[in-house]
C-alpha cells in the first residue's frame, strides 16, 4: 500500500502525517508513506485543497486534518 500525504509542510500537513502513520501502526499495515509538497504534483492528483491523502492514487481525505479514526476506518474498508 502507498500513502501519500500532501501538503507543503504546514503543522495541518504534519498533523495529517502523524495521524496517517498512526491509524497504520494501530491496524499493523507496512506502508509506504510519503510527503509530496510540490502544488504541481497535487494538481496531477486532482487535489486542490490540501492537507490530503492519497492512497494508491485514490483521493481519501482532502481539505481536513482527519482523525486517527477516520483514517482507520477508511482504511479498513479499502482492505474488506
Amino acid at each position: 500500500m502507498k500513502i501519500a500525504i500532501l501538503g507543503i509542510g504546514c503543522p495541518k500537513c504534519k498533523t495529517t502525517e502523524h495521524n496517517v502513520r498512526e491509524a497504520c501502526k494501530a491496524l499493523g499495515i507496512n506502508a509506504e508513506i510519503t510527503h509530496v509538497y510540490d502544488p504541481r504534483e497535487f494538481a496531477k492528483m486532482g487535489v486542490r485543497i490540501t492537507p490530503a491523502v492519497v492512497v494508491d492514487g485514490t483521493v481519501l481525505f482532502s481539505g481536513k486534518v482527519p482523525t486517527v479514526e477516520e483514517i482507520t476506518e477508511a482504511l479498513e474498508k479499502l482492505h474488506s
